[in-house]
């Protein structure tokens, strides 16, 4: 996520590649990341500057944040899953202005949806600023940090759901007769179009279902058939699921 967070800010022209350092311990990893993203400092260890994005593992979280509080840096802002501001807030220097963020994968191709939260010292331009990082792979909400959990349940995991429901509606292509590569085709573009026509229409998904629904007819059918089979309450189920997963996961 990290990477891609730098190849999105790069193909938008943030900033100069020379004006971004990343910071990776392993050195193999290192030069590829020289090699892939040339003019971009990478090294061992993290420089004094204006802000530093924690793109890493939960448990890595501590030492690379005091890493950064000893070169310097001015704030942060934490892709970490699972780690509350509170803890970011104390293993950096006293006042350091801290934003926690949830994206998700589709920041990988410049489409993600993400949230972030405000830290107790961190003002309106800190998250001015953690909203331009993050707006180079996709959108942005505000959001206050005990909803965060919700945010990890619904669009975090989100994209997880999604597969699911292409994995299924693929096989039921193939079961009904299609060759798979047809099936495939169809339902990538089946999700694609949908998604395309929910952000640009203006109209709502109940609208957008309603107008493809005849009485009688052939979604009509296959709606009811989800609806006995309680397809709605389960993807109710699961966003609650993993939003009280990730509460689990925050808590000490």
């Amino acid at each position: 996520m990290g990477e891609a967070l730098l190849a999105g800010l790069l193909a938008a022209t943030w900033a100069e590649p020379g004006d971004f350092a990343v910071v990776e311990p392993i050195a193999a990893r290192r030069r590829q990341l020289t090699k892939a993203h040339p003019g971009v400092a990478v090294g061992a260890d993290p420089p004094a500057t204006e802000g530093a994005v924690i793109a890493v593992k939960p448990g890595d979280v501590e030492p690379a944040c005091r890493a950064v509080g000893d070169a310097g840096v001015r704030r942060v802002l934490s892709i970490a899953a699972g780690v509350p501001t509170s803890a970011l807030e104390g293993w950096l220097p006293a006042g350091t202005p801290v934003v926690r963020a949830m994206p998700n994968t589709p920041a990988l191709v410049g489409a993600g949806a993400a949230a972030i939260a405000a830290g107790s010292t961190a003002d309106d331009a800190d998250m001015r600023w953690a909203e331009s990082v993050l707006s180079a792979v996709g959108i942005v909400e505000r959001v206050p940090e005990p909803l965060l959990d919700a945010v990890t349940g619904l669009s975090g995991s989100g994209p997880a759901y999604v597969f699911l429901v292409a994995e299924a509606l693929i096989e039921a292509g193939v079961l009904n007769g299609l060759p798979r590569p047809t099936s495939v085709a169809l339902v990538t573009q089946t999700l694609l179009g949908s998604a395309r026509l929910l952000a640009e229409s203006g109209d709502g998904p109940e609208a957008l279902r309603a107008a493809v629904t005849s009485p009688g007819g052939t979604t009509a059918a296959g709606l009811r058939a989800l609806e006995d089979r309680a397809v709605r309450s389960a993807f109710l189920e699961a966003v609650a699921a993993a939003t009280e997963r990730s509460r689990q996961l925050g808590q000490p």
